[in-house]
């Protein structure tokens, strides 16, 4: 080595020496933009398949999304930060969440954030790609907080003989004692003092809880439908309000969540409260079964207009669905209807998925049709919230929004799908 190399490496060590002092005795300039380490992606092509249901995952590039480029990732961004309310707290989004609050409300800013820290999964079942997708809304019904001539069909919040116990993920079978903890709580334990037959509850493989009420020494299954429209929940529940048709509160109740809307303008916000956890039922399926109405005008828009013209026989067709809703209102309209994920829904951004595939506030890449113009809705939108009819992999509702049009748009929606759930590089699907 000749004194020129030598001087030269002195020089380095002196200046690398130098900078090391300086970060041991200097405070470190705070940048505007700060960028977060994120996992190792991984590679195109890769597949997880976790043994459960026929679910898979594939990793796919972003230029297998179809009109990827085309999307308003500002607004999809937006959304993902309102999810962020409830998944920056979790370990595995913590780095994405708060890279979003840094990243810029420009369309070529937000692409950029989810093609840095986001790997694309696409979703199939069973070996099936295509799923379902239909679409849900906030409907506005015309009613008043008090029953008048008019406004004759009440709308509930929780009954005060109501009761949700645990369920065991092992005692789903037999009879088992239950104890009461709370108003509206109990538990399964020896020594209670009732006894419920599991076999009468409609428990499936997705059930969290047993719901119901005491009769005499029994604890039974809660009032269906049909039990509660005859008169059932009368002075059991309080009634939040009072709707005009019974046929909207109906659809109120598929929905999950809307607005009473009264005389004097006043608006009355009814959020999900629970539910009887029985499971939905098509009536749609159960009038084409009966010829009142061809599967294929049995829209929601075709069930109005049949049951405004068949009075006789609302009982009975609403009644086949012994699903039902309990709810809770607010006279503070909120940015949007609250989902499961616990943060408020934006219109043509939010959806529902079945959570036990799909992870709720992840993006969600949807490639599917528009009711009404035919052509291809390939929109990035946020798992947001669930349904009780909402089940499978690749099975996704479109949520339009509130009010009359989002309704129309709702009613029209049932074609098939494709979904890529995008989660944070280095992630696998999460399975429940």
């Amino acid at each position: 080595m000749n004194h020129y190399q030598i001087r030269y490496y002195l020089l380095l060590c002196s200046a690398l020496l130098l900078a090391a002092c300086n970060l041991l005795h200097k405070k470190t300039p705070i940048p505007n933009t700060i960028v977060l380490p994120t996992g190792q992606a991984h590679p195109v092509n890769y597949v997880f398949t976790p043994q459960k249901a026929g679910v898979s995952y594939r990793v796919v590039s972003y230029d297998a999304l179809p009109q990827w480029s085309l999307q308003s990732f500002e607004h999809s961004l937006e959304a993902f930060k309102i999810s962020c309310r409830k998944l920056q707290g979790q370990p595995s989004w913590q780095v994405v969440c708060q890279q979003a609050l840094h990243t810029g409300k420009n369309k070529h800013q937000a692409k950029k954030f989810f093609e840095q820290y986001f790997t694309p999964w696409q979703v199939s079942q069973n070996g099936q790609l295509a799923g379902t997708v239909t679409g849900y809304y906030e409907p506005m019904l015309l009613g008043d907080t008090k029953q008048t001539a008019q406004a004759r069909f009440p709308i509930y919040g929780i009954p005060s003989d109501f009761i949700v116990v645990p369920l065991s993920t092992i005692k789903r079978q037999g009879n088992v004692r239950i104890r009461l903890t709370g108003k509206n709580s109990g538990e399964i334990a020896e020594n209670g003092t009732y006894i419920a037959n599991l076999a009468s509850f409609p428990i499936n493989e997705k059930s969290k809880a047993l719901k119901g009420r005491i009769a005499g020494n029994q604890f039974v299954p809660y009032y269906t439908r049909a039990q509660i429209n005859a008169g059932a929940l009368n002075n059991k529940a309080p009634v939040l309000g009072y709707a005009n048709d019974p046929v909207e509160l109906f659809f109120l109740h598929v929905q999950g969540s809307g607005q009473l809307k009264t005389p004097d303008g006043h608006i009355l916000r009814l959020g999900f409260a629970n539910k009887n956890d029985y499971p939905y039922v098509s009536i749609g399926k159960y009038m084409a079964s009966k010829g009142y109405l061809p599967l294929a005008q049995t829209s929601m828009q075709g069930i109005k207009a049949w049951l405004q013209q068949h009075p006789q026989q609302l009982a009975e067709v609403l009644g086949q669905n012994p699903s039902y809703v309990f709810f809770s209102s607010s006279v503070e309209p909120s940015s949007g209807p609250i989902g499961a994920l616990g943060v408020p829904l934006t219109s043509g951004y939010s959806a529902a998925v079945d959570n036990h595939f799909v992870s709720l506030g992840a993006p969600l890449f949807l490639a599917t049709t528009h009711p009404t113009t035919g052509y291809g809705l390939n929109r990035l939108l946020m798992a947001q919230d669930t349904g009780s009819a909402i089940n499978g992999a690749v099975r996704v509702d479109y949520f339009w929004g509130y009010g009359d049009e989002a309704g129309a748009l709702a009613g029209k929606m049932k074609f098939p799908g494709y979904v890529w759930q995008l989660l944070p590089n280095g992630m696998l699907p999460q399975i429940k």
